[in-house]
């Protein structure tokens, strides 16, 4: 694997909430957010955006609310399953957080998504982030 599409050590993802990190679409150059959680035997990534509002994130940069295994959004109270990121409960009940492609190999996570590259550890910065609103509120 190539080192520039290496995400995090295994062991930097913590085991009862998410590590963010911060991609860019090839094609458009827009960067995005994913984030990486750890179930029983695995780990996932799913952009970090919930499926009701999709402009909010699960997590906020400092680790995802976790209940019993399941990622929360504490803006809309969502559960989602941190192995399938099936919505089990709340507005956006039946929906799926949209996956991001890894591979784990030797201790270490890596993006395969040939859509994306990887940016760095951690959320978007300030500088990068579009500041356009996006108010839940059309006035």
């Amino acid at each position: 694997m190539a080192t520039a599409r290496r995400i995090a050590a295994t062991n930097d993802v913590p085991a009862e909430t998410t590590l963010v990190f911060t991609l860019r679409e090839i094609d458009s150059g827009e960067k995005r957010e994913g984030i990486l959680v750890r179930t029983d035997d695995d780990l996932h990534a799913w952009f970090n955006y919930c499926q009701h509002y999709t402009h909010i994130k699960i997590d906020k940069g400092t680790g995802a609310e976790m209940r019993n295994g399941e990622l929360i959004c504490e803006n809309h109270g969502a559960y989602f399953e941190s192995d399938t990121g099936f919505c089990n409960f709340g507005p956006c009940e039946g929906a799926y957080l949209n996956e991001v492609e890894i591979e784990v190999e030797d201790g270490d996570v890596y993006l395969v998504d040939d859509d994306y590259e990887f940016v760095r550890e951690g959320p978007i910065e300030a500088d990068d982030a579009d500041l356009e609103s996006k108010s839940n509120y059309k006035f």
